[in-house]
């Protein structure tokens, strides 16, 4: 069983069963009900002292903690390949003619979902399931015009002049799969590895469950619509309890482009341009300009290409030779993240947000059961099941509506769906005829390793209006003024939902739901501490609540949540993407979620210059807190740089991932 022996594996299984009560290792609720009600009354105090928030280019951490870089953009995989000259950017160095070729063996740009796979029972070497989620060119390449020109149309004629840049680009994306190792208190990457490897945008894999082989998913290369070309768009992931990486695909709309090419072909089936109608696809150029080089990101050359992406991909970190999956029967849409949680029976729960304005939040349950004795028979769990949708009601109830084909309705021929396949293809537009609840960019959707509860990161959404008003979206029209689930018009900073399924059962279909945090700083606008009071439309822009602390002055302001994680005494760790309210740096904040302390939140970790921070992994021992620092520097370019993070001086910055440990080994938190 490669490097791990079945002993060493059921040991590690049973420590997954320990640290994650039951949620991802198969023991029937119905069995321990002392157990929950241990946990949903379980004080989790929070040791560290917080630190302020920070517009340094540095990380902060509190004192006694400190954190090694593990993999930077551009270090090898391999002994036998140099890793990347950052100092040469400037100069032109990813122009070389083999450039894309060493990319495929280097770590890529912009990590983001952070899995630590154990490779033995204490958790100090391990294999990190890392995505690449996209590629800043400025970053990359001197000259080039940035996010900025991108939007006008500067990218394609960059692209036209430097076309090799596409490969590199391509070979920068997707997920990175390497061995770690803490030796001597310090973690690094061991290079000659049999399981690190690079998944790029152009990896095979294959298309599986009711999807595979539909019109919509065949091409000109592919006219059986079983085998697809590359990830890329890898935002959030999730770990299943049979020990596989699923990576999240997202913003896959922007490499695609000539949407208007398409309209205009007379011989297209209309049923594929209503397909592309709820993604905002790039009507002439794509943002990064592959279909330059690339026939396959045309849409009018390949008006099937786009619906082979935006799905969940499963991934064997243990196995280079297993091809990823593209799970289908979890819905196509711009997934943030896939949290799987057995449910009491043995069926499988996977909680997913789609990340953008007004979407949706999702629930997958498996048709089959898991077999915590037998792991192999668990690989096709997620091939089969029902895909459901979230509305969330004033009454502070909520249903979990099936995305089903039905002849009989409402989703059927006469509503634009010929058959299951097309409803999971088109998986915002079935959501929205079923009267899901439109949400403030839900991204990450985890579980709570103690209570069960599910936590929902609504990053932010400032398009949405003080009172009701119906607009078109999307191909669709929409309410856009606030709901209970979204009372903030204007939310600038974003919020935080908290779900308890009926039952404490993860395949119910009816939960009860409340907002946990109202981000902002409580410190300058109302602190609201009764979440009955959270009425929609009547919560102003700089209201904020904190699952009902009350003590201002206690609490760390915060905006715009995007990746959540637990430690396994249940507190909450949440990391940014966006506005802070006094305009500092994103970072990673901490607070319990039962107890006195609920909702006393606190800065953990203060990130450098541009940077997004994601991943909030731990390992199995709570003593090390994985992070990916993406992006530090957006803004500027290779010509001038706005961060010199990691490396310092006048370096180039570079996205990496790090590993946080308290310096005399204690538990991260505590």
């Amino acid at each position: 069983m490669d490097i791990m022996t079945a002993t060493s594996f059921r040991e590690l299984l049973e420590q997954r069963l320990s640290r994650r009560q039951v949620l991802s290792a198969g023991i029937a609720l119905a069995a321990m009900p002392s157990l929950l009600r241990a946990d949903a009354t379980r004080t989790a105090r929070l040791g560290f002292a917080p630190i302020a928030g920070s517009t340094g280019d540095e990380i902060l951490l509190p004192p006694g903690y400190t954190y090694d870089v593990v993999a930077r953009w551009g270090e090898s995989l391999f002994p036998n390949v140099p890793d990347l000259d950052a100092a040469k950017l400037s100069q032109g160095a990813l122009f070389e003619a083999n450039a894309a070729e060493l990319q495929r063996s280097r770590f890529g740009q912009n990590c983001d979902a952070i899995h630590f796979f154990p490779l033995e029972p204490h958790g100090q070497r391990g294999i990190l399931c890392v995505n690449n989620e996209y590629t800043d060119e400025a970053l990359m390449y001197p000259g080039h015009p940035g996010f900025a020109g991108a939007v006008s149309g500067l990218a394609r004629e960059y692209v036209r002049r430097h076309p090799q840049t596409v490969n590199v680009s391509m070979a920068a994306t997707g997920v990175s799969v390497v061995e770690v190792v803490c030796e001597k208190g310090r973690w690094r990457m061991v290079k000659d590895s049999r399981f690190n490897r690079r998944i790029t945008a152009d990896s095979p894999m294959e298309l599986q469950g009711p999807a595979r082989g539909d019109a919509l998913m065949r091409t000109g290369a592919d006219r059986d619509g079983v085998l697809a070309l590359g990830t890329f768009g890898n935002c959030a992931g999730g770990e299943t309890p049979w020990g596989t990486y699923l990576t999240a695909e997202e913003n896959i709309q922007d490499y695609f482009g000539n949407l208007d090419g398409l309209k205009a072909r007379a011989d297209v089936d209309p049923r594929i341009v209503d397909a592309h109608r709820s993604w905002r696809m790039w009507k002439r150029h794509s943002l990064y300009g592959w279909e330059n080089v690339h026939a396959r990101f045309d849409v009018a050359q390949e008006p099937c290409e786009p619906f082979r992406f935006g799905w969940i991909v499963e991934i064997d970190p243990r196995d280079p030779q297993r091809a990823p999956i593209k799970r289908t029967a979890l819905g196509r849409f711009a997934h943030e993240g896939a949290s799987p949680v057995i449910a009491p029976d043995g069926r499988v729960a996977v909680y997913m947000g789609d990340d953008d304005k007004f979407e949706y939040v999702y629930k997958f349950i498996s048709s089959s059961r898991f077999d915590a004795k037998n792991p192999a028979a668990n690989r096709e769990l997620l091939g089969a099941g029902t895909l459901h949708v979230a509305r969330f009601d004033a009454s502070g109830r909520g249903q979990w509506l099936p995305l089903v084909y039905d002849e009989k309705g409402p989703m059927n021929a006469a509503a634009g769906f010929r058959n299951q396949a097309e409803v999971l293809i088109k998986a915002r537009a079935a959501a929205h005829l079923l009267g899901a609840t439109p949400m403030d960019r839900p991204e990450d959707v985890e579980a709570n390793p103690t209570s069960g509860r599910i936590y929902i990161a609504c990053t932010r959404n400032d398009s949405r209006t003080g009172e009701s008003a119906l607009r078109p979206y999307s191909g669709r029209e929409i309410d856009v003024g606030p709901n209970a689930a979204n009372p903030r018009g204007r939310n600038e900073y974003g919020h935080i939902i908290e779900i308890r399924e009926a039952g404490d059962d993860h395949t119910a279909l009816e939960f009860s739901w409340e907002v946990f945090i109202l981000a902002g700083d409580p410190q300058r606008g109302r602190l609201i501490t009764d979440v009955a009071d959270l009425q929609p439309g009547k919560v102003q822009s700089a209201d904020t609540y904190y699952a009902g602390y009350a003590k201002a002055a206690d609490l760390s302001p915060i905006g715009s949540p995007d990746n959540i994680g637990f430690d396994t005494t249940g507190n909450l760790w949440i990391v940014t993407d966006g506005t802070q309210p006094r305009d500092a740096n994103d970072g990673c904040w901490a607070c319990p979620t039962t107890g006195p302390e609920r909702g006393k939140l606190q800065q953990f970790m203060s990130g450098p210059v541009g940077a997004e921070i994601c991943g909030v992994q731990f390992t199995p021992d709570n003593r090390t807190l994985f992070f990916s620092i993406q992006h530090p520097g957006e803004g500027g370019s290779v010509d001038s740089p706005k961060s010199h993070w990691p490396d310092g001086g006048t370096s180039q910055p570079r996205a990496s991932v790090i590993a946080v440990r308290r310096t005399d080994g204690g538990v991260v938190g505590s």
